[in-house]
């Protein structure tokens, strides 16, 4: 077996695309993802993390050149050292059912980030946003893959768990119907009833999005997402820039009644951010959004033959959590969704973490239920140095 980097070679750059399709070419429930986005991660000029010397690929080969598996490892400079100990990172990670491919990958990988100045490695992760690429699936086998998240094969678990990879959170997307006459059988009464408390005070509003007042949802955003969510997430302050940047990168998918905002006295304080599950149309594609992938997925846009949605993310405040916030934003949500021949029938909410019992709380007066679980695993070098799992956000 062989190990080889990637780096500039166009040949080996196709293969690192290439290799997931053969290894999954019988496998019902795995979905390609797109060319372009994994490009993006690798290319220095386009992601902002990749700085050219901190992130690497490899292939795994036989001696025929036999394509065996594939690894990346990184170190996120915004992120490495906020641990106990400098912490890289292992992602993108495919084999063959054989440990000594897996081993060699992984070896291969800990070496570099070695050389990084790390102490341990986190996987498999994403140099990027935690939206997306992160964690291993575990359970179910059975389902597709959200757009951004991955299908795993059963046997990774083993290779991650023999090889000394521990387990440094769990990661649940959860399910609920959107038709009312299904939802009302799942969803806690109680919600209702501190939803309409919440409606009753004047100073409340709930409303959605609209895509002609990008600009101020940008910044209302950005207020929420950075009072809810930066220092949790360790990604640093959203900037209105930023927040701009996203607003009008879904624009053309956006739909309103999929992004609600929670305002008191007229001041952004809740955010329930939804999309269109996109994968239910880029499983069309095979990866290539060319000129024949953009017609099947304008084809399928037309037809409106998607009918789920995903739950990007849900924020409020700190001042504004436990009053039933959380309630009345959902209710608003469900009085727009809740209209005849409404697109979407079903939403998946994103990852929750096991570290963050308030919004696993929220699952339950949702009447979630839970759905795929994932892990995010830490390696630490020092074999003799104690392993913490994350610690729990308030």
């Amino acid at each position: 077996m062989k190990i080889i980097e990637v780096g500039n070679n166009k040949k080996l750059q196709r293969e690192f695309l290439e290799f997931p399709v053969r290894l999954y070419k019988d496998n019902q429930y795995w979905i390609r993802p797109l060319d372009e986005d994994l490009n993006k991660i690798f290319d220095p000029s386009q992601n902002p993390l990749n700085k050219g010397d901190n992130c690497k690929r490899w292939l795994a080969t036989d001696d025929s050149g036999e394509v065996l598996g594939r690894i990346a490892a990184f170190v996120n400079h915004n992120t490495a050292f906020k641990n106990e100990q400098p912490t890289g990172g292992v992602g993108f990670f495919e084999s063959i059912d054989n440990q000594e491919v897996a081993f060699g990958l992984f070896d291969t990988a800990k070496e570099f980030l070695v050389s990084q100045g790390m102490e341990a490695m986190d996987g498999p992760i994403n140099l990027g946003e935690r939206d997306r690429h992160w964690g291993l699936l575990i359970d179910p086998y059975d389902l597709e893959p959200t757009y951004g998240m991955d299908y795993h094969l059963p046997y990774y678990r083993t290779f991650f768990e023999s090889y000394g990879f521990q387990n440094y959170f769990e990661q649940y997307t959860f399910w609920l119907p959107i038709p009312e006459e299904e939802a009302r059988k799942v969803v806690n009464p109680a919600l209702f009833e501190r939803a309409f408390r919440i409606y009753e005070n004047p100073d409340y509003q709930f409303i959605h999005i609209k895509k002609n007042q990008l600009d101020k949802f940008a910044e209302d955003f950005r207020i929420i997402y950075n009072k809810a969510w930066a220092s949790n997430l360790e990604t640093g302050e959203m900037t209105f820039e930023r927040a701009s940047a996203l607003l009008n990168r879904v624009k053309p998918i956006l739909v309103e009644e999929l992004m609600w905002f929670g305002y008191y006295k007229g001041e952004p304080m809740s955010f329930f951010i939804m999309l269109p599950e996109l994968n239910q149309i880029f499983k069309h594609v095979n990866g290539k959004m060319n000129w024949i992938g953009k017609l099947k997925f304008l084809f399928h846009q037309l037809l409106k033959t998607n009918h789920k949605a995903s739950g990007i993310i849900f924020g409020v405040i700190p001042e504004y959590q436990g009053r039933g916030i959380e309630s009345a934003i959902a209710l608003s949500f469900s009085q727009a969704c809740w209209k005849p021949n409404f697109q979407y029938r079903e939403l998946e909410l994103n990852w929750i973490a096991d570290f963050n019992p308030r919004m696993l709380k929220v699952t339950r007066i949702l009447g979630a239920r839970k759905y795929k679980t994932y892990v995010t695993y830490r390696y630490l070098f020092d074999r003799s140095k104690e392993f913490k799992r994350h610690p729990p956000i308030n």
